[in-house]
């Protein structure tokens, strides 16, 4: 029995590059967890990991629950590997803080992946924020590229602010969407349509092919209404079924298409450079939270502020100025 309290930073980076993926699995609840000496020696192996990853398509795939996303990638998880890639799926499910590991269920609905040699799948624990959920994230794509793993997905349940998120730490976005139902009935937003890369329209079979087709038609004319994008990509509009094994080789070769297309017009290395940006000042807001929240007398003054904010003696942003000027940057 191995005992990883003992096991070293550089002991675990060394096993990490030599893919073992037991080490990597340990070095993720590592960095998952709020302990001071984990986060700590987490820390140290992201940073020796960090020059020995990058070298991965990193796919958003989003849809309702119901869309069929499960057995989606369970399906196209197949077809990547037997082109001798390693894939690894990584799920974002905010929402399950509020009935506690319900994402767990995932790695059970892909029971058949997940007992391939080179597939890994791995769901993300909810904690208190999003912001919480999405640095976990960010972090176990570094290492699991640095184990070799070039293909990733990352799997959003809900729909909301979870899919901006994975829009900002993958590369290609792949919308799932459900012939016969309507924007209100999936609860898709407009903004969620217009970050698709690709949009599919599952479960394409039997009786449902005619409205497949005819959602695609009406799709592909409502995606003309929309903004250019920046990547010089034009949507995909593609129809298929999971479950029967329909038109995922497709779908593969276009996520390869954007792939050639936004790395020939140096978009992808862009994209990259911004997502490590918005990763910095998002983690820099936590950590600031964070300390805000560990400062005693702080917290008092905040309890008595929301007094008087209660009293309607005072507008909240002013508020919110008035202790960060005076109580932080005035010691």
């Amino acid at each position: 029995m191995i005992d990883f309290n003992q096991i070293s930073a550089e002991q675990f980076t060394e096993r990490i590059l030599q893919g073992d993926v037991v080490y990597l699995a340990r070095a993720i609840t590592l960095l998952e967890s709020l302990q001071k000496e984990h986060q700590q020696k987490a820390g140290i192996i992201l940073q020796n990991c960090l020059p020995h990853s990058g070298n991965s398509i990193r796919v958003g795939i989003t849809g309702v629950p119901g869309v069929g996303k499960s057995t989606f990638i369970e399906h196209l998880g197949k077809i990547i590997i037997t082109e001798g890639k390693k894939l690894a799926v990584l799920t974002v499910d905010p929402s399950s803080k509020k009935n506690k590991g319900s994402i767990l269920g995932d790695k059970t609905r892909m029971e058949n992946l997940a007992k391939e040699k080179h597939v890994f799948i791995r769901p993300s624990p909810a904690g208190d924020t999003l912001g919480g959920v999405t640095n976990a994230t960010r972090e176990s794509i570094i290492l699991l590229e640095a184990t070799g793993y070039n293909v990733i997905f990352v799997e959003t349940v809900g729909v909301g602010q979870s899919e901006t998120a994975v829009y900002n730490m993958t590369d290609i976005f792949i919308l799932l969407m459900l012939a016969g139902a309507g924007d209100e009935l999936q609860g898709i937003k407009r903004g969620i349509m217009e970050m698709a890369d690709i949009i599919c329209i599952n479960k394409a079979d039997g009786g449902n092919i005619e409205k497949a087709n005819h959602a695609k038609r009406d799709l592909k004319r409502a995606i003309h209404l929309f903004s250019a994008s920046e990547s010089g990509w034009n949507c995909i509009v593609e129809t298929c079924s999971a479950s029967h094994n329909i038109n995922l080789e497709i779908i593969w070769e276009h996520v390869l298409a954007y792939e050639a297309h936004t790395k020939k017009n140096k978009y992808f290395s862009e994209k990259r450079k911004q997502q490590l940006l918005s990763w910095f000042r998002e983690a820099l807001q936590n950590n600031f939270m964070q300390v805000i929240s560990a400062n005693k007398q702080l917290q008092e003054k905040i309890i008595e502020t929301e007094k008087l904010i209660f009293d309607n003696t005072i507008i909240p942003s002013v508020a919110a100025k008035n202790i960060v000027i005076d109580d932080l940057f005035n010691k």
